[in-house]
């Protein structure tokens, strides 16, 4: 039987609750929802990467991305995505900044997406994403 693992990058701060960042059971990786706070810095509270969309949502891949490292994946092994807004006027700037960073990353095929608006986001933060990855 494969163990579960725990993956906590260095770049993140000790979870609020009984949850992990990500989770790794065999060649499965889910990433939690990652929201855009900037990494993490011994004895501060968690900061957000700036007000803006595009300033959270790039923090958000970035920590996203730190979690499917420390799990032994990449964006490539990233089966589905799941993008949470704060604000249904969001959705135009968000398709262009996922993107603009996707296309960035010359994936072998885009993974599955899903965009949602929702609302019980800390205040200041506007997205929040998720991740599901099968490693080779």
């Amino acid at each position: 039987m494969t163990e579960k693992t725990a993956l906590v990058p260095p770049t993140h701060t000790t979870p609020p609750a009984k949850f992990s960042h990500g989770v790794k059971k065999g060649n499965i990786l889910q990433v939690a929802g990652q929201v855009g706070f900037l990494p993490a810095e011994e004895g501060l509270p968690p900061t957000p990467a700036g007000p803006t969309l595009r300033e959270q949502t790039l923090q958000t891949l970035d920590n996203v991305k730190a979690i499917l490292l420390e799990g032994g994946a990449s964006w490539d092994d990233v089966m589905m995505i799941r993008v949470y807004l704060t604000d249904v006027a969001h959705f135009a700037e968000m398709n262009e900044i996922y993107n603009a960073y996707f296309e960035a990353q010359r994936l072998t095929a885009p993974p599955a997406a899903r965009t949602t608006v929702y609302v019980g986001l800390p205040a200041g933060l506007l997205v929040e994403i998720d991740a599901l990855a099968v490693l080779g």
